[in-house]
């Protein structure tokens, strides 16, 4: 997995294989566990990805500037959200990608989340 931030537009984007991309969806569901990142810090990259449980409402993704980790808490509810797109990207035959940005009403998103791209294994867009 390459966890990197983008200083210049405020978000983190994510590449990794369909396995890694299951195995976060995991921890997102379960509300614990940490994926690690291969990206170097020199390259603005992120230690990986911590989730921890919280009580809402709904998912906050945070930058932990500390410990150079990107960070996802939230209801289980609105974890499980996630944790859905991010299996479907993992398994999706086609390549796309997903923005995960916060707007008034979102579904699962808090106020205030960090923006997070996430690529699919099979490639940033379409083939079709």
């Amino acid at each position: 997995m390459r966890l990197t931030l983008d200083a210049a537009f405020g978000e983190v984007d994510l590449k990794a294989s369909a396995e890694e991309l299951i195995a976060l969806a995991g921890a997102v569901a379960r509300g614990t566990g940490r994926v690690d990142s291969t990206a170097t810090r020199d390259s603005g990259g992120l230690a990986g990805i911590q989730v921890v449980q919280s009580s809402g409402p709904g998912v906050r993704i945070d930058l932990d500037t500390g410990r150079n980790v990107l960070v996802i808490s939230g209801d289980q509810g609105s974890r499980r959200l996630l944790a859905e797109n991010l299996h479907d990207l993992a398994t999706v035959e086609d390549g796309y990608h997903l923005h995960i940005d916060y707007f008034p009403d979102h579904s699962y998103l808090a106020e205030g989340s960090m923006s997070l791209v996430v690529s699919s294994p099979r490639g940033g867009m379409p083939a079709r």
